[in-house]
């Protein structure tokens, strides 16, 4: 790898990491912490490649990408930033970031784009007017710095505004409609209506073109998609294949797994292909239990904000709801906080007002308590009965058994490498595992690896 790399970052140990590590890589680096220092070196023609963090402390590195672009049209720009919102990842695409990384990092990850990012010559022409990055909505509850996270935003940036049918796929309450609208919003669509439709809007001879009559070449939704009977289903193949050409963009949701429903011949095979142009699958919130206490202060803050009170949660009350299960997902989140905004005595939210809250559903506890007897096959035995509980008498979804054991498997290797500093020699020796097999573990459960120092 070789080249010039310009770095800007208020960060002096992320600037010493990145210098030394490019440096090393066979790379020049010109590293600052100001973002008009780094603008200087732009318009003076240096650098191959840009290295930028968001919040400078003269100014915002996502809205210098425009002057970048018209200073330098071509120069790849990577943009790190501890701003863990779908508004980021968002906005450096809408500003044409080459690459955009969440912090804390994965250092060889960021290499490996940096690489990249040298070698290859961005297919774009600088603009008249480059684009502005648009304001995000203060309210706008996709929070999260979880790999999956993350990955599902830059998805929502990659195809806000291509010309494909988009299916959202997840449990009830992950947040399939806020995604659904996030695309729309933040798209060359976003002045033109957004229309959700049910089952009952697609009845009637003049169900279809009523709809495409009120989407007005916007964003059409067709809301959990998998509920619809074969005969609503055949209206929308019909209306699909008759599109005109001032068309709405299609984008449909489901808490069904479309393509098994297909499958077993409970879903129609033509309408499945028509809406699957892009599958964005939104993790359920048990599924990524570090975004649960920056969810939690977001809601806390947003009902402060909305004249609720002013309330935290205590950290063994904050302990409660990561560990439980949360059935309901972001959506039952947000309502129990909101509830708690208004009913807790106090400004801290105690532990046991949580459990209130919570009432009558089981609260999961996956740590055993220090001089507890319990055996660990016994606390996964109380955790899988709440599981089928939950369930309300009916089964599970097929997959169980490789489900739990992935869930089993995913936090144990990410303890582990926590506990060995993100070395995986260690770790595999630790878990007694062949490497490659750890390798190909954390590959397969995209584990995120970060040795001990992780740059904030």
């Amino acid at each position: 790898m070789d080249g010039t790399v310009l770095v800007a970052d208020d960060d002096r140990t992320i600037r010493t990491v990145l210098t030394q590590a490019l440096t090393r890589a066979g790379c020049k680096v010109h590293a600052t912490s100001s973002l008009v220092t780094l603008l200087r070196w732009v318009e003076e023609g240096k650098g191959d490649l840009v290295i930028s963090d968001v919040i400078m402390p003269d100014g915002n590195g996502l809205e210098a990408l425009p002057k970048i672009a018209t200073a330098r049209p071509g120069l790849p720009v990577i943009v790190i930033s501890a701003q863990n919102t779908i508004m980021t990842a968002i906005q450096a695409a809408e500003a044409e970031a080459f690459d955009y990384l969440p912090k804390p990092f994965d250092l060889p990850d960021l290499m490996k784009r940096a690489a990249r990012a040298l070698e290859q010559k961005r297919r774009r022409t600088p603009t008249a007017e480059p684009a502005t990055p648009r304001t995000p909505a203060d309210d706008l509850p996709l929070v999260g710095r979880t790999p999956a996270m993350q990955n599902l935003y830059r998805l929502v940036a990659r195809v806000m505004n291509a010309d494909l049918p988009v299916l959202i796929t997840g449990e009830s309450g992950t947040g399939k409609s806020l995604i659904a609208r996030a695309i729309h919003d933040f798209s060359d669509r976003r002045t033109l209506p957004f229309v959700t439709a049910q089952a009952a809007d697609l009845q009637g001879m003049d169900g279809p073109s009523a709809l495409l009559a009120r989407a007005r070449g916007g964003t059409l939704v067709f809301d959990e998609v998998g509920d619809f009977d074969d005969e609503i289903q055949g209206r929308i193949v019909r209306m699909l294949d008759a599109l005109p050409s001032n068309a709405p963009r299609i984008i449909a949701t489901s808490q069904d797994d479309l393509g098994k429903k297909t499958q077993a011949g409970a879903f129609r095979k033509d309408l499945f292909y028509r809406l699957s142009g892009v599958t964005l699958g939104v993790p359920a919130l048990r599924e990524r239990v570090e975004d649960i206490p920056l969810l939690a202060n977001h809601f806390l803050a947003r009902d402060a904000r909305d004249g609720l009170g002013q309330k935290v949660l205590r950290s063994d009350a904050m302990d409660l709801i990561r560990a439980y299960p949360w059935p309901g997902n972001v959506r039952q989140l947000e309502n129990t906080l909101r509830r708690l905004a208004v009913t807790a005595s106090e400004p801290e939210i105690s532990r046991a007002e949580i459990e209130a809250a919570l009432g009558t559903q089981s609260v999961a506890r996956p740590q055993i308590d220090a001089g507890s007897d319990e055996q660990l096959s016994a606390a996964i035995g109380r955790h899988l009965r709440r599981y089928f509980d939950l369930h309300g008498g009916t089964l599970p979804p097929s997959g169980l058994y490789d489900r739990i054991l992935k869930e089993m498997e995913l936090p144990l290797i990410e303890i582990a490498l926590d506990a060995t500093a993100g070395n995986q020699a260690k770790c595999a020796d630790l878990l007694g595992i062949n490497r490659n097999t750890l390798r190909k573990k954390i590959t397969d459960l995209d584990i995120r690896v970060t040795r001990r120092r992780k740059l904030m």
